[in-house]
């Protein structure tokens, strides 16, 4: 079976089409600090204002645990949509209560509305799957066709993803098409050499991924906070840097495979370590199998890789045709510890080939280091769905959609 597109619907105008975004996007004060998910939806909504259909764009925003709280609401992500796309956009102060009935009976052709955020109702992410069935029906009342677009959340059985694409004619939108078609250039005969640059603090969240990609790619760096359990499973002290002790003898294992299929696991040679983690701690850099031997001893915490390591990094990474990197490779947020993190995607800009930075904190990095969108080959909207995709798992919002 092949994901089912939005030709599939036939033709949209006058039609209500609810679209899933993953509008999820981070605030401060009320705030949005990266727009970026927003602007990755534009594609799909223009192209269903411009068939005029009657938009209904709905999303969640963090974890307001199924009742609605304030510090949640999508009303600042309405309107900033409504700047992007350059024209109002009706805001319904629920989900499928008065007001948002109400807004979508007065949505004209060509029109946008945005609903409030999902999870301030109980059944969007229930584990009861009559609960989810019973508020996609609801949902499904709202409109007449549903275009799914919110990659971040295809990995979750969730109402608005699985169940109310069962309830109403549905496809993909363009945000998925191309994460599809850039993840299968991941996974498919990736052109070579194929370089995957792994941080972020858990060895625990990317096992999944090296266990599947250890067949496929020609080398793996590795940083972030992971690193220090890789440089454990080698026998050296780590300080009281991040370290899941429970995964050293999985560490060595994805060790001794790599080492068997050929491909080069590339760990730190040097390390930022500094006296405690705040953006202003005193900070040295050391050999990585030295960490220890600073002024602060076993205390130290290691926040970073080191330049010599950011250099080697970047130079793998520049000499190949495929690289997808998912995890910072430090505490990017404080500047004395965001180096290698920018010396990682100065090099993915590089790339004379597929660069992919693989969702989550990743492209939050990227934009706070100053990079724009346009110098990737690809920035993922879906971090968590990425990995699962990466990881060879089933993604049941994808399959609902005719993807097998």
């Amino acid at each position: 079976m092949t994901l089912r597109t939005l030709d599939s619907l036939g033709s949209l105008e006058g039609k209500r089409v609810i679209v899933r975004c993953d509008l999820n996007v981070p605030l401060r004060d009320g705030v949005i600090t990266d727009d970026g998910r927003v602007r990755a939806s534009l594609p799909t909504l223009n192209a269903l204002i411009n068939a005029g259909a009657r938009v209904i764009v709905c999303s969640h925003l963090g974890r307001p645990d199924g009742a609605p709280d304030p510090q949640y609401s999508l009303e600042p992500v309405a309107q900033r949509l409504a700047e992007l796309l350059g024209t109002p956009v009706a805001f319904a102060r629920d989900t499928v209560g008065e007001s948002a009935r109400e807004a979508v009976a007065s949505v004209e052709n060509g029109g946008v509305v945005v609903i409030e955020n999902l999870r301030f109702n109980a059944g969007e992410t229930s584990k009861d799957d009559a609960t989810r069935k019973a508020f996609a029906a609801e949902l499904a009342e709202l409109g007449d066709a549903l275009v799914s677009d919110g990659f971040g959340v295809v990995h979750r059985k969730q109402a608005s993803v699985y169940e109310l694409a069962e309830l109403l004619p549905s496809s993909a939108g363009f945000l998925i098409a191309t994460e599809l078609d850039v993840l299968d250039r991941l996974t498919e005969n990736p052109e070579r050499p194929y370089t995957v640059v792994l941080g972020g603090s858990k060895v625990s969240d990317k096992l999944g991924v090296i266990s599947h990609l250890l067949p496929r790619v020609d080398r793996i760096l590795v940083g972030g906070g992971m690193l220090f359990t890789f440089l454990k499973a080698q026998g050296h002290a780590v300080g009281a840097s991040l370290l899941e002790e429970d995964q050293l003898d999985t560490v060595r294992g994805y060790i001794a495979e790599a080492a068997e299929r050929g491909v080069e696991i590339v760990v730190p040679t040097d390390v930022v370590v500094a006296a405690s983690f705040a953006a202003d701690a005193a900070h040295e850099t050391v050999a990585a199998d030295a960490i220890e031997q600073t002024s602060f001893g076993a205390s130290g915490i290691g926040l970073d890789i080191g330049p010599v390591t950011a250099a080697a990094f970047a130079e793998a990474i520049r000499g190949s045709k495929t690289v997808f990197w998912n995890g910072p490779m430090g505490v990017f947020e404080f500047p004395a510890f965001a180096a290698g993190t920018k010396a990682v995607a100065q090099a993915l800009t590089e790339v004379d080939g597929l660069g992919v930075v693989g969702g989550g904190d990743s492209a939050a990095a990227v934009r706070q280091l100053g990079f724009s969108d346009d110098q990737f080959g690809h920035i993922s909207t879906g971090g968590g769905a990425s990995l699962e995709f990466l990881e060879g798992k089933k993604l049941p919002g994808l399959e609902v959609l005719g993807w097998a």
